[in-house]
């Protein structure tokens, strides 16, 4: 390992995501760079004067590589179900969901009362006490078959496999629903 490496990986320093793939790198010395990941440059001298890939730039791959900083494009949220701390892109918007509660439209889910195989048409931003369900005028919460289930679910939109050519949706909790491997496009 050479000097470079090794001082990246054992002094101290703290990494800031400042967006867009930039960094923000407080050195030991009390020194801040800014390090652009994407365009691998750094504005410490090391790497300004001798162009070198200096202590900051190999400090910030190091962090992204382990988790503990966002990757270029991506910034910090909690995930709206089971409030993991999770990555996601820099300019989306909510509800931002974790990689294990992620249901994308065209998945295939199983509805853990009935065993009912389901396709996600979408993941709302409302929570199942205040989902109302214009047919029978109550919540999704209040629904006699999901007794049980958190009122603060986020409501999934989902319908039923072979429900013809115009599926009817249906608003589920989504701890209601289990995930499975497949897509609508595997069936």
């Amino acid at each position: 390992m050479d000097e470079r490496a090794a001082r990246a990986w054992t002094e101290r320093m703290a990494v800031r995501p400042l967006g867009r793939g930039r960094y923000a790198v407080d050195s030991h010395s009390g020194a801040t760079y800014v390090v652009d990941l994407p365009e691998s440059r750094c504005t410490c001298p090391d790497h300004r004067i001798r162009g070198e890939r200096c202590k900051h730039i190999r400090r910030v791959a190091i962090e992204v590589t382990s988790h503990r900083v966002p990757p270029p494009g991506k910034r910090r949220a909690r995930c709206a179900q089971c409030g993991v701390e999770t990555f996601v892109e820099e300019d989306s918007e909510g509800p931002w969901l974790c990689g294990t509660c992620r249901f994308e439209p065209g998945d295939v889910v199983l509805d853990r009362e009935t065993g009912d195989r389901l396709i996600v048409a979408g993941v709302t931003t409302s929570r199942a006490d205040e989902y109302v369900i214009d047919a029978t005028d109550s919540t999704v919460a209040a629904h006699e078959t999901n007794a049980g289930y958190p009122d603060g679910d986020l409501v999934v939109e989902v319908s039923y496999l072979g429900d013809g050519d115009e599926p009817r949706t249906y608003a589920f909790p989504h701890s209601r629903l289990a995930a499975t491997d497949q897509r609508l496009l595997d069936i």
